[in-house]
């Protein structure tokens, strides 16, 4: 190699070294200097889903596969479980599979509906209104309609799905919500899965005015928005 470019090569390996010190040091300066300004620039804050403490790793599970199975709306074609569905997804008694939302009291409410019937009142829509809008970060919306023992199996299936139905258009036509049909899960479990008891009462509920029973408490709509990372 010639003499000249091995000079040449060398004044450039000295001057690499030394040009990334002077930069690392302006840096340091700028930073210094903004720092005592005010005027140095902070992290960006990035939103994610929350993991409230009643996501248990038992919850978990059996809400993945709810959501996966029979609940989560896309392209505009309503799916959702039917009570044997819902048996065989929930992998557990129907005790069981409301014991795992006790701890969304704070967090759910029921709407309640005349017998019979599956249309909201101007108190269910007001409920389902509050508990929708306050989403708190929350990724999933979860209704689970039921029908009481009264009529036959096949008539309070029907029931329930009207009912979960109906829960879902007033949210549509009150929330121009883009991702609606990617937050919102359905189950209707009709008289056969799942039935609440007497300790629901004590949750937020459409009129909560009147006396309450197993049989009023059955004719809903279970709502609830679920803060779990999945």
């Amino acid at each position: 190699m010639r003499p000249r470019l091995v000079l040449a090569l060398g004044a450039v390996l000295l001057a690499v070294p030394s040009a990334l010190t002077v930069l690392w040091v302006c840096a340091a300066s700028t930073r210094a200097e903004q720092a005592r300004s005010g005027t140095a620039e902070r992290p960006v804050a990035i939103a994610s889903a929350s993991d409230a403490s009643y996501c248990t790793g038992a919850l978990k599970p059996i809400l993945r596969r709810v959501l996966t199975s029979c609940g989560l709306l896309k392209s505009g074609q309503l799916r959702g479980c039917q009570p044997l569905e819902a048996k065989t997804v929930a992998s557990m008694s129907g005790g069981d599979f409301n014991a795992l939302f006790r701890p969304l009291a704070n967090r759910a409410a029921i709407i309640q509906f005349e017998r019979d019937r599956a249309d909201l009142d101007d108190d269910a829509q007001k409920l389902l209104s509050r508990v929708f809008a306050d989403q708190r970060g929350a990724s999933y919306f979860f209704v689970v309609a039921r029908a009481s023992p009264e009529g036959s199996v096949e008539h309070n299936r029907k029931l329930s799905r009207q009912r979960a139905t109906a829960v879902l258009d007033h949210l549509r036509q009150s929330f121009k919500d883009p991702d609606l049909e990617q937050e919102v899960g359905l189950l209707w479990l009709g008289e056969e899965f799942a039935q609440l008891d007497r300790e629901f009462c004590t949750w937020a509920r459409s009129h909560s005015d009147l006396p309450c029973g197993t049989a009023e408490l059955n004719r809903s709509a279970f709502i609830a928005w679920i803060d779990c990372r999945l």
